[in-house]
């Protein structure tokens, strides 16, 4: 199996116990979708049909990776602290500047990226908080289908052109409102369910 070997492979590198908190399988995939990014700066130059495809292409790559990443990580047991770090900044760097491109492109509205992008410093802040204190804040289910709707409206939004019959940029705009109302409902049952983990706990 590929993933086999890609594992047998990091094992034999002459790397120290301490270098493989950071070098290792999960935490290379979740690095090599970084490297997305200077192809996503390419929606600046307002790119034709052809060249908006690829980049959207890269980016759900870059998407389907995180599932993959962390599949590697539980599969061989190397979930470490640096790969707990990485993994979500690397999501929110991919997603919101995708997302920040679109806009002097005239592809998404740029308040729809403010209340989303203000939402999940809203959330991290809320769960960081929270953890301080003990209390984990696992990701609910309607984050999970905000997240899910969030890379498909932005593919969409790539895409931009026509595509088997659809107008991509349509498509792209409707699930964005969708990941909109997900965006904030899912911020409110984080704020209320972090009230009553602590505050009414404590009373």
């Amino acid at each position: 199996m590929v993933l086999d070997y890609l594992k047998k492979s990091f094992d034999r590198l002459p790397i120290s116990g301490k270098k493989r908190e950071l070098v290792n399988l999960p935490n290379s995939i979740t690095m090599l979708r970084i490297l997305i990014l200077p192809v996503l700066f390419l929606l600046l130059l307002q790119p034709g049909r052809t060249m908006s495809m690829i980049i959207a292409v890269l980016f759900l790559l870059a998407a389907l990776t995180d599932l993959l990443d962390g599949y590697v990580a539980r599969r061989y047991e190397l979930i470490t602290k640096t790969g707990k770090l990485l993994d979500p900044i690397a999501d929110k760097i991919i997603i919101n500047t995708a997302m920040i491109l679109l806009i002097p492109v005239g592809r998404i509205p740029a308040w729809i990226v403010a209340v989303i992008v203000m939402r999940d410093f809203i959330v991290d802040g809320i769960r960081h908080v929270a953890s301080a204190g003990g209390v984990i804040l696992s990701a609910s289910k309607l984050a999970k289908q905000k997240m899910v709707a969030q890379v498909a409206a932005i593919t969409a939004l790539l895409i931009h052109y026509p595509i088997f019959g659809a107008d991509a940029q349509d498509v792209g705009l409707v699930i964005i409102y969708i990941t909109l109302f997900l965006s904030v409902a899912s911020g409110i049952e984080y704020l209320v369910d972090f009230y009553r983990r602590t505050f009414e706990e404590d009373e």
